[in-house]
């Protein structure tokens, strides 16, 4: 049954993959075809083509390897500077921009003139590049509120789990009590597992993150909390407690390995599974997508331990970076915890979000061959034509994007060797959430 459980994750996975690909595409194509650009093709996948249908001018199709998809738009960069396309050369640098804009016209047709791409006006060609990646963003946020809104998330909540008979610093990492620490406030005042409570200190405490606070800020002070035990409602009393406690962030979260000094009551939270509402959930969501983009620049750093986990035998970090592999086999890994089947769908539906955010901010990277490149060199394009423009200079013209293919080549050739390295991890070394 584990190994069922874990094929059908890994087909969960697989299928929120080749969707969020072609939906991907599909903002390329609707809005290329919005501006009347030919798109000769539309696939998903790469490799060999398994099924292909055409409809109008475009081919629409499916190919053997999932792991990408792309349109095709006649006329990607425009002629050379004699308006024709040049003559091969031996430089292999001149090669790679002459094989280019080859490419870009090998499918010209008479009447193709008004329909390639470069001839568009450098916002509409930014709306065409920048409406892939928008359509990622756009699916991450759907899932995610579908998850927050529709499931709830685990997190912890104002039900107590367990109660600390004493006061121990958090810093010093023991659970057995001295007989010279002092009773905990929470054992002190008569709090029990499996108590609500309901407000502190007079303030209503509806969530975990508003009640931790108030302990926090409470240090020495005598404080009367309400708690609902089975359904009917106590006051305690407490004195809370000085203690070294693990440090939170801006937004929150526990910083590893800091502490504080603030006040303790001295409880364990339970966890529950808890619906957000469209506020709390835009507020996760921002909170993600911050630490997206953190981890997208900490990319390079995190090389030499890859390497090491990959080669060396060293642990896999938790946030390692992780591949379509390593993205499958934890899809897979969901379906085997020891949860109920809602959370089970709740995750992978999770890891497909955060699998289309990141698709979304990789892209708009200002590198070719990436969107982002080609976003950045229309918008370059467009300063360059409005400052000659105001200056009363001639038009320069469409900015040569095939110029900077090199670039690109280059650029590429890192992605490939990256992809190889992560992929490598994750079949010897993965990452697992069990």
């Amino acid at each position: 049954m584990t190994a069922l459980m874990m094929i059908l994750g890994i087909v969960v996975f697989a299928a929120g993959l080749l969707f969020s690909i072609a939906w991907h595409e599909l903002g390329h194509l609707s809005t290329a075809k919005l501006f009347g650009i030919r798109v000769p093709q539309y696939m998903v996948g790469f490799g060999p083509t398994v099924f292909s249908r055409k409809k109008g001018d475009t081919e629409y199709g499916v190919k053997a390897i999932p792991l990408g998809g792309y349109i095709r738009m006649i006329g990607m960069f425009p002629p050379g500077d004699d308006g024709r396309i040049t003559a091969r050369s031996t430089s292999p640098w001149r090669g790679m921009i002459e094989d280019a804009r080859s490419a870009a016209y090998e499918e010209l047709q008479p009447g193709d003139e008004t329909r390639m791409f470069y001839t568009r006006k450098p916002w509409k060609r930014v709306i065409v590049m920048f409406a892939g990646p928008f359509m990622n963003l756009v699916l991450a946020i759907g899932l995610f509120l579908t998850v927050l809104m529709g499931f709830g998330i685990s997190q912890q909540t104002t039900s107590v789990s367990s109660v600390s008979p004493c006061v121990i610093a958090q810093s010093q990492n023991r659970d057995a009590c001295k007989p010279s620490d002092p009773a905990s406030p929470a054992a002190a005042a008569g709090m029990k597992p499996g108590d609500r409570i309901v407000s502190f200190a007079g303030e209503r405490t509806d969530d975990w993150d508003t009640l931790s606070d108030l302990i926090r800020v409470s240090a020495g002070k005598d404080v009367a909390i309400v708690v609902d035990r089975k359904g009917q409602e106590l006051t305690l009393h407490a004195k809370i407690a000085t203690n070294m406690v693990a440090k939170k962030d801006s937004s929150g979260a526990y910083v590893q390995g800091q502490y504080v000094k603030a006040g303790f009551l001295g409880f364990s939270a339970a966890t529950g599974v808890v619906k957000q509402d469209f506020g709390d959930s835009v507020s996760w969501m921002t909170d993600r997508v911050g630490e997206a983009v953190d981890s997208l620049t900490a990319l390079p750093g995190k090389i030499p331990a890859l390497w090491n986990a990959a080669f060396d035998g060293a642990p896999r970090e938790p946030d390692s970076p992780m591949g379509v592999v390593g993205a499958a086999r934890v899809g897979g890994e969901i379906f085997t915890l020891d949860i109920p089947a809602s959370q089970q769908l709740a995750l992978a539906v999770m890891l497909v979000a955060g699998f289309n955010l990141s698709l979304f901010l990789f892209n708009m990277l200002p590198l070719l061959p990436l969107d982002g490149g080609h976003i950045a060199g229309a918008l370059w394009e467009a300063l360059r034509r409005n400052t000659a423009k105001v200056l009363r200079r001639p038009d320069p013209g469409p900015f040569d994007v095939a110029k900077l293919m090199p670039v690109a080549y280059v650029v590429a050739g890192i992605f490939i060797c990256f992809t190889v390295l992560v992929l490598i991890a994750d079949v010897v070394n993965p990452v697992k959430i069990s």
